[in-house]
């Protein structure tokens, strides 16, 4: 009788073996279906939402980079559009300096000559004025000296009254 309880006892432990294996089995198969499934899903999406995720992070991080580059490139090009303007209106005062300079040049000889016009006509009034002065003169004189015959005083102060007339003459 010990030996049939030994196989019970090896009959209890195989049917507790088969028992235990079709419990593995069942509970695995449960387990698939009902727990490793929506786990698997959600692992899955996770995956993905992390790798989608990733790839909007670089293509932001590649447009981030674009426009920095494209900013960087318009405040180059600012910069020597800047440079241009200031070029430009250095050049431009530069030239308005020069043409006034020359306008200013041309207005100074345009002055200095028709002074030099006014002195010239100037001296030629005066000296039409100092020739028919000494022409009235040198009539009175001769026609005085017709008159009458004159010793060298008489012509000396003859002269000198002439010269007097023509100071009181020239102050009025």
């Amino acid at each position: 009788m010990a030996k049939y309880l030994v196989l019970g006892e090896q009959a209890s432990a195989l049917g507790d073996f088969l028992f235990f294996l079709i419990a593995f089995i069942i509970l695995t198969l449960l387990v698939k279906r009902f727990a490793w499934g929506p786990v698997m899903k959600m692992m899955d999406a996770r995956s993905a939402k992390i790798t989608g995720d990733l790839d909007y992070a670089n293509d932001e991080r590649q447009r981030a980079e674009k426009l920095a580059s494209e900013k960087e490139d318009a405040l180059k090009n600012s910069r020597a559009e800047a440079l241009q303007i200031v070029a430009t209106a250095k050049e431009n005062g530069e030239n308005q300096k020069k043409a006034l300079l020359d306008e200013a040049h041309a207005n100074a000889e345009a002055v200095r000559q028709k002074a030099k016009e006014d002195a010239k006509k100037a001296k030629e009034d005066a000296m039409n004025e100092v020739r028919g002065d000494v022409t009235d003169l040198s009539v009175s004189i001769a026609s005085k000296l017709i008159q009458k015959e004159l010793s060298a005083s008489d012509q000396e102060s003859l002269v000198d009254s002439y010269i007097k007339e023509l100071s009181t003459d020239e102050t009025k």
